[in-house]
Parts: structure tokens; C-alpha cells; sequence
């Protein structure tokens, strides 16, 4: 039975995991000849986690960081990320990771909503950081990242804090986007981060994770909850095994999953759909995985994926606020209907179904998801409230449960059905897209006059950016094509190259209400798909990862 006391720190947690485990491999790198870093793959032990963290926390304790610190990390998806979290954590210092897909205006927010103490960034990325930091108010000193053991640490500004580390200091800052169009900051402490860990290590049934064993290959991202909370600290309180991916490369999976001996993967719905499309072949059960684990499966490939590769995908719900997540583990499943599980009471996951007066509906009727840890404590487990933000943490927890914005149903069993977003969110490929920064962005070019942006569906990526925008009138414009390529280039530019719109659609009028704001369930009839309509321009090919 793996337990833990979340009292403790996560310094404390690595301590005893070192101590219990010992020379068993806490992360692995998969081998890749192509990559700046460990291209013949390397696996980092917990004595050797614990102890490189150590040298760290002396070294950062050395220049004066400490409790109530901020520092940024601009580390990609390496293992020395995690390193120099846990290094922090254990004084006290809060993380801010920083989306290397991010341009230069995101960062700057960043950095001037989170006020960091430091910036810890990759040689690689640091002219890209310079760039942004041009353009913030606050200009915390940078540290190069050259090798792990060689970072130059300018001294801190300022001093840290008096008191005691504990459960409920901030871990981490994760930016997540909202409806307003900026994104906002989820304050993570100690044992938000220990509890998510614990929870995925309990979830038990399909999900059942053995002690000392299994090794969960993650390609999704250290600067999302995902990798660097949830599957990280579950193998950290089991003595199990993260395999760090860089990024999700569907020619790369099915081999760095076999050379790392992975028994679990993390996935979501755009990588089953890409994997699906790759030629079928023996090597398809050539692995050793018992379960994959994550969320968006298409409905109609759910099964098929399973026939083909041997494996149950275990649907799930989750969110940065609170990544305690419920999964559709135990007999019987509901493969292919969107179900993502039960509520967890007896683990302090509470659900329910409400319409907008905050009243439970009937079952299998479509209401809002609200949540929360019980009755008496909430807010237990939770993450600790938006950064500078009560009036949103407060709003979001109105009627004492916490509002996700996400539509659903819940079936007689208590089986809870994933149906849509409420929130003005697109959900692309794993990233959540706020519209309203999308369209702050388009109006800010001198030919719109009027931005409305939207979801369309996606075949491969679940959603697509689609913008309908209104010209100025009185300006001379080259063709809608043209228009189109500008002002996609206008969006790239300042967002990252994800939220650029995939699809743009120019017409003579958007509807609104009386008091201006824009009815964007009135701009195409029900029946009608927008992407199909004449006039529209596809821009998904432009749409490019930069280094």
C-alpha cells in the first residue's frame, strides 16, 4: 500500500524516496542522436537525483535564494528541469515554468505577473528570452544554463523569507488560460503537488502502478501539469520510473517506448489519432505497456486503438486547479462514450452536476462540472488560488465548489461524460487557447474592424483556431488571400505559433447584442460546418513550431 504523509515537503518526500529507493532509476532520457542533449538516452537514480539536488540547493542558498522567491525556468523538457525544481522547492522557492513556445510579448507578461526573483534559461534560448525581456517592466537577473552543475547564480535582490518550510508554500506557478484573454497564474504548493502524485499512485483497478517497477513514459511537456506534477511525483512517492521525452514525435514513439522498456504511457487525444494513422505492422504489440493514461480519445477510435495495440487507454479528467484526477480504471469501462470516471469521495474528489443557479440537474442531463474535496474542506488539495487574482479564485469557487467550465452528464451509475467546454476556450492539441487573446491580437492590426474567434473541429488535433474577422471599410486591401497570410503572420508574431488562427473567415457582419457583445452562437446556423463555407482560408499550413 503506497502512502504518504502530506505534511511533508517535497524536499522531505525526495529524501525518503532516495532513502527507500535508492539506486532504482527515479528519470530516464531516451536515446535520440539527433538531440543537443544525452543523444545516447541516460537514466538518473534517486541517490543521484537527491544528491545533485543537494549540491543545488547549497549553491542556490549560497546567493541568497530562499523562502517567498520566484524563479523562472526556461528549461525545455530536460531533466535538468526537475533537478533544479526540486532544488528550489527544498529552500522554499517557488517555480515559474516558462513555455518555450511562448514569443516575446507572452514571456514579458510572465515575467511582470509573476515578479521573478531569476530566470533560469538554456544558452539556446537566450537571445529569444533577451527579446522579451526587452519588452518587460521587471527585469530579473538570468542564469545561463550550461551544463547542470555550472550555472553562474547572480546574487538575489532581495531577502528571503523567515519561517518554515511547509505543505502549504508554494511549489509552483502554472499559467493557464482564461477567458479574459490573459492567462492567469495557479499558485501549486507543496502538497498539491505530493497529493496529485499520491492520487494517481491509489487510483488502483487498471491503473494499478507497482512499486519499484514501472516505468511511465511521459512526451508531454515539464511546463504543463501533466509531466512535471502528476506522473512525476506519482513516480516519485513509488519508487517508479519517469521517461522524459523531449516532445511527441509520432515517427519516434513506438521505438523510444521499447528502448526504455515503458509499461505505461501518457497520451492524449491528437497523439492516439497520429499513431493510429502510422502504417500498421508486427511491431504494433512489439512493447511492453499495460495501460496508457489520459484524455480526448476520439469516441470512434478509442476501441480500435486498443484492438491494434494491445492496451486500455484509461480516459481521465483533470485540470491545472486540481489534477487529482478521476479515470475510467474499474470494471466495467465505458470504452468509446467519453467517460472519464466517478467521483472519489473516500479520496477527496467530491463531483457534481449543476445548471447556472448552481442547482444539481437530473441525471443524464448536461450541466456544468463543479467539484471540490468535501464539505468541510473544499478546498483541500486544490491549488492555493490565482496569483493576484482573489476576485477570479473567488468566483471560481462561488456556492463552496469549484466551477471548471466543462459541460457534462452523469449517467445512473455515477459515471461522469465528458460533452464540452463552457469556458471560451479552444482546445488544441493538448493546449488551451484563450479566443479572446486571439481576437485582442487580430484587432490590433490596422484592416480588422470586428474579430470574432472560435473552435472548429479538427481531424488531427482535436481543434482549430478559426477567426471570423471584419474588414475596416475604406482601405484598399490586396486579395482575401493575402489578407489572410498578413494577418496570420500579424498573429504568429506576437502569440505563440499554436493560437495563430488555422482558419479565417471574412465577412460583412458579426451579430451582437445591444450591449456590444459579440453572439458568436449566432454566426453560423447549427447544421453548417464553417470550415466548408465559401470564402474561408485554410492558414493550418503555416502554422509552425519555431526554435
Amino acid at each position: 500500500m503506497i502512502e504518504l504523509d502530506l505534511s511533508t515537503t517535497i524536499g522531505q518526500a525526495l529524501q525518503r524516496a532516495a532513502e527507500r529507493y535508492g539506486d532504482r532509476p527515479l528519470m530516464a532520457v531516451p536515446a535520440n542522436p539527433s538531440r543537443d542533449y544525452d543523444p545516447d538516452g541516460r537514466e538518473i537514480t534517486f541517490v543521484e537525483a537527491a544528491e545533485t539536488v543537494r549540491r543545488l540547493a547549497a549553491r542556490y542558498a549560497a546567493a541568497g535564494y530562499g523562502l517567498g522567491h520566484r524563479v523562472g525556468l526556461l528549461l525545455e523538457s530536460r531533466p535538468e528541469h526537475m533537478l533544479h525544481k526540486l532544488a528550489l522547492n527544498t529552500l522554499g522557492v517557488c517555480c515559474v515554468p516558462v513555455n518555450p513556445d511562448y514569443r516575446p510579448r507572452e514571456t514579458a507578461y510572465l515575467v511582470d505577473h509573476a515578479r521573478l526573483d531569476l530566470l533560469l534559461v538554456l544558452r539556446s534560448r537566450r537571445a529569444e528570452l533577451d527579446g522579451a525581456l526587452e519588452l518587460a517592466a521587471h527585469r530579473p537577473p538570468v542564469a545561463v544554463l550550461e551544463g547542470l552543475d555550472d550555472t553562474g547564480l547572480p546574487p538575489a535582490s532581495r531577502p528571503a523569507g523567515e519561517g518554515v518550510i511547509d505543505g502549504e508554500t508554494p511549489a509552483s506557478i502554472l499559467y493557464t488560460s482564461g477567458t479574459t484573454g490573459k492567462p492567469k497564474g495557479c499558485v501549486l504548493s507543496h502538497r498539491y503537488e505530493l497529493a496529485s502524485g499520491l492520487a494517481y499512485a491509489t487510483r488502483g483497478g487498471l491503473a494499478t502502478l507497482r512499486e519499484g517497477q514501472d516505468r511511465i513514459y511521459n512526451p508531454l511537456p515539464l511546463f504543463h501539469v501533466n509531466a512535471a506534477i502528476l506522473s512525476f511525483f506519482c513516480v516519485l512517492i513509488t519508487g517508479c520510473c519517469q521517461v522524459q521525452s523531449d516532445r511527441f514525435r509520432p515517427t519516434r514513439f513506438w521505438d523510444e517506448v521499447r528502448q526504455t522498456r515503458a509499461t505505461v504511457v501518457h497520451y492524449l487525444g491528437v497523439i492516439v489519432q497520429m499513431l493510429m494513422v502510422q502504417p500498421a505492422g508486427p511491431q504494433d504489440r512489439d512493447h511492453a505497456v499495460r495501460f496508457g493514461f489520459g484524455a480526448g480519445v476520439e469516441p470512434q477510435l478509442h476501441a480500435a486503438f486498443e484492438s491494434r495495440f494491445g492496451f486500455p487507454l484509461l480516459e481521465l479528467w483533470g485540470m491545472t486547479e486540481m489534477v487529482r484526477a478521476m479515470v475510467d480504471c474499474h470494471a466495467p469501462r465505458q470504452v468509446g462514450t467519453r467517460a472519464f470516471g466517478r467521483p472519489l469521495p473516500q479520496a477527496g474528489v467530491e463531483a457534481m452536476v449543476v445548471d447556472d443557479h448552481d442547482r444539481e440537474v437530473p441525471r443524464d442531463t448536461v450541466g456544468e462540472l463543479v467539484i471540490r474535496h468535501s464539505a468541510a474542506t473544499p478546498r483541500q488539495d486544490f491549488f492555493s488560488g490565482y496569483l493576484d487574482d482573489p476576485e477570479a479564485t473567488e468566483a471560481a469557487w462561488r456556492s463552496g465548489w469549484f466551477h471548471t467550465g466543462d459541460l457534462v452528464t452523469q449517467d445512473d451509475s455515477g459515471m461522469l461524460h465528458f460533452v464540452d467546454r463552457r469556458k471560451n476556450i479552444i482546445r488544441r492539441s493538448g493546449e488551451n487557447i484563450a479566443a479572446a487573446e486571439v481576437e485582442a491580437t487580430l484587432l490590433t492590426h490596422p484592416w480588422v474592424e470586428q474579430a470574432a474567434v472560435m473552435a472548429v473541429p479538427d481531424d488531427i488535433r482535436e481543434e482549430e483556431v478559426m477567426a471570423c474577422v471584419v474588414m475596416r471599410s475604406g482601405i484598399e486591401l490586396p486579395p482575401f488571400a493575402t489578407v489572410a497570410e498578413t494577418l496570420f503572420a500579424h498573429c504568429d508574431a506576437g502569440m505563440a505559433y499554436y493560437k495563430a488562427p488555422g482558419w479565417i473567415w471574412f465577412t460583412d457582419h458579426i451579430p451582437t447584442t445591444g450591449t456590444q457583445k459579440i453572439q458568436k452562437h449566432a454566426i453560423f446556423p447549427a447544421d453548417v460546418d464553417p470550415r466548408a463555407l465559401a470564402g474561408v482560408v485554410d492558414l493550418r499550413g503555416f502554422k509552425k513550431k519555431r526554435r
